[in-house]
């Protein structure tokens, strides 16, 4: 069982789940069985959902800017049967705000491009700030219809929508997973009074790529996705924390809490490890 474990063993399994190892690289390296890795992994994710619910609090950010990424859970949504939906099978969207400034991401949440959903990312946002800020998204629906309430219209907001060339569907495959290129880009204020020239998601679209590169079960074209909702949860959670508290950020040479005032220094992992109480 995991909580027989070495603490060296934990946190050194815990590192490479952070970093972007599969389950099963990491059973190669730590000579632990994939199946107790998958299991501490699930522990720490949940607890640190929990801490990151717990500090996240108070946030004296002014510019936020939210996204979502794509992800899918069991299978493809074009793969799906009517009843896969009750198992927690098919697509899957998680929800990123970041603050451009200090690089902090004060709220993510896990499930569908919805109405419901968006309301309830926002809600979530806007407990966790202490002041009115600036918010960027991208032109999704959701958003539009969400926002004012979310933040008693004590907000400043506006999309930018980005136009992309029509691109062949039928390229070679070193170009078909490529992006496409933006040909226009148009801003639009919805509420407030925004900075038009501030409005932008290209810090919060750089971290989905972060994201990609750091979340295993997020990187694209690998059978390193996961099997189930719980599993995704904790695995977004886990690097979400990661990345706020123990990870340094190369633009701003310290971890985001830091920077943000939320945590005086950085925690190594064995410190993360520990707070989950493993």
């Amino acid at each position: 069982m995991a909580n027989n474990l070495p603490t060296e063993k934990k946190v050194m399994a815990i590192s490479m789940l952070a970093e972007g190892s599969s389950i099963r690289s990491i059973e190669r390296v730590t000579g632990v069985h994939r199946d107790t890795v998958m299991r501490l992994g699930v522990r720490v994710g949940n607890e640190c959902a929990r801490i990151h619910n717990r500090t996240m609090r108070n946030i004296a950010s002014t510019r936020i800017e939210i996204d979502e990424i794509w992800g899918f859970i069991g299978k493809k949504r074009k793969q799906t049967r009517p009843w896969d939906f009750q198992e927690g099978l098919g697509d899957i969207w998680t929800f990123i705000a970041l603050d451009p400034v200090t690089k902090l991401i004060p709220a993510f949440h896990v499930g569908q491009r919805t109405m419901i959903h968006a309301r309830f990312f926002l809600n979530d946002l806007a407990s966790r700030l202490s002041g009115r800020i600036q918010l960027s998204s991208d032109a999704l629906v959701a958003y539009r219809q969400t926002v004012e309430a979310a933040f008693e219209s004590d907000v400043d907001y506006g999309q930018i929508v980005k136009t992309y060339a029509v691109t062949n569907l039928n390229r070679d495959a070193a170009s078909r997973y490529s992006p496409a290129e933006v040909v226009k880009a148009e801003k639009t204020l919805i509420c407030g009074l925004p900075d038009m020239t501030a409005v932008s998601t290209s810090h919060v679209e750089k971290q989905n790529h972060t994201l990609r590169m750091h979340c295993r079960r997020l990187t694209r074209l690998t059978n390193a996705f996961s099997k189930k909702w719980e599993n995704f949860r904790a695995a977004v959670a886990l690097n979400f924390t990661y990345y706020n508290f123990c990870k340094v950020h190369g633009a701003i040479r310290c971890t985001p809490a830091m920077e943000a005032g939320v945590e005086p220094s950085q925690w190594p992992v064995a410190e993360l490890v520990e707070r989950c109480g493993e």
